[in-house]
């Protein structure tokens, strides 16, 4: 399912929940489909099961994951991890903003900030079809 760098300098659930994400998002896990239990994941990847909850909890946070009690965790309708992309990239453009308010930046910078951050996310994460270009 995935593979873990433990000489990456992220913690290891930081890693997972970007798999994952990308896993969800180019369709190799399915709208729907039934994820691996928190313990058999661990065993799989040899880490400690609260690693994976870790993971899950915050892939659930950001809309790719939802839990049923008793039966586990499944792939969020891709609708749902969308609008919290875009939620994510809101948040951010708005304290970038503040930021650069108080910092009495101009417009423009304002504009080159914006375009960061569509850059980081990419067109065809954040919905905009790649049109945009300088």
């Amino acid at each position: 399912m995935i593979l873990l760098d433990y000489r990456d300098k992220r913690p290891i659930y930081e890693q997972m929940v970007e798999k994952l994400e990308r896993l969800i998002a180019s369709g190799g896990l399915e709208q729907g489909s039934k994820m691996p239990s928190v313990r058999s994941l661990a065993v799989d990847l040899a880490v400690n099961p609260n690693t994976v909850q870790r993971a899950y909890t915050l892939l659930e946070q950001e809309g790719y994951l939802y839990t049923i009690s008793g039966r586990g965790s499944f792939v969020a309708p891709e609708q749902e991890w969308r609008d919290g992309q875009m939620s994510r990239m809101l948040e951010e453009w708005v304290t970038l903003t503040r930021k650069a308010r108080d910092a009495g930046l101009s417009q423009d910078v304002l504009q080159e900030q914006l375009w960061a951050v569509y850059s980081r996310s990419g067109p065809e994460e954040s919905g905009a079809g790649g049109d945009m270009e300088n």
